[in-house]
């Protein structure tokens, strides 16, 4: 396959990931099928994706390049690249690429999107793990241009790259993660941090806001303006 050509994305769930993922690989030029079971997440698929357009300024013919399907069969057909965008659930992710596997050619990326499961967990039972990879977007994916790749013990060094050049083509920034641990990367630094930021209030450091600051110089300023019988408040 020539990966500098069009190519067909697969995308299971068209929910908070799953349409900002679509509509990435659509303004890259590529088809995009999206399945998504619930009628409600289908049917606004289309509003959802024309406000990204008018957010980004985007030619809204790129929308045409994206079909919503209620079947996954009708939907994954022909995929060179399918990317899972489901609840954060290993049994429902399990079983959704249990199923993708049976209605896609040998050579294609399965692709899971969680932020915290181990893409080995979830393709622990394929008959082919070593095209299964992670690949963990952050939100909004159609603008935050980091996307992890996570190779766990199976992948391929092959789907890797494919993986990469994929998503470097499409704007993104791609980094590659060698090890395949809960949270990976990204979200490991982001909980330390956040850990770090409750602990230092729970010591009782507080911090300067220097907008509130100001306020109250200024409230101040002009109190003493008006005590010395000043018009207006001076600057402070």
């Amino acid at each position: 396959m020539n990966e500098h050509t069009q190519q067909k994305i697969g995308v299971v769930g068209g929910g908070l990931m799953g349409h900002g993922i679509a509509y990435l690989f659509a303004a890259a030029g590529h088809h995009v099928n999206v399945f998504e079971p619930f009628a409600d997440l289908r049917n606004s698929l289309p509003q959802r994706l024309r406000a990204i357009v008018e957010l980004l300024g985007d030619d809204p013919r790129l929308l045409t390049r994206i079909a919503a399907h209620d079947s996954l069969d009708s939907a994954m057909r022909g995929a060179d690249c399918v990317f899972e965008a489901a609840p954060e659930k290993l049994p429902l992710k399990q079983e959704i690429f249990a199923a993708v596997e049976k209605l896609v050619a040998p050579s294609t990326i399965l692709a899971s999107n969680s932020s915290a499961i181990p893409s080995t967990e979830i393709g622990r039972h394929l008959a082919h793990r070593e095209r299964m990879v992670g690949t963990h977007f952050w939100n909004p994916p159609h603008l935050v241009p980091l996307v992890e790749v996570i190779q766990n013990e199976s992948t391929s060094d092959e789907i890797v790259e494919r993986t990469i050049q994929l998503l470097r083509r499409a704007g993104k920034v791609p980094v590659h993660v060698r090890r395949d641990i809960p949270g990976f990367v990204g979200n490991r630094l982001q909980h330390a941090m956040k850990r770090e930021a409750i602990a230092l209030i729970a010591a009782g450091l507080r911090c300067r806001d220097d907008r509130h600051s100001r306020a109250r110089r200024i409230r101040r300023a002009h109190r003493g303006a008006r005590a010395h019988g000043a018009s207006g408040p001076r600057r402070p």
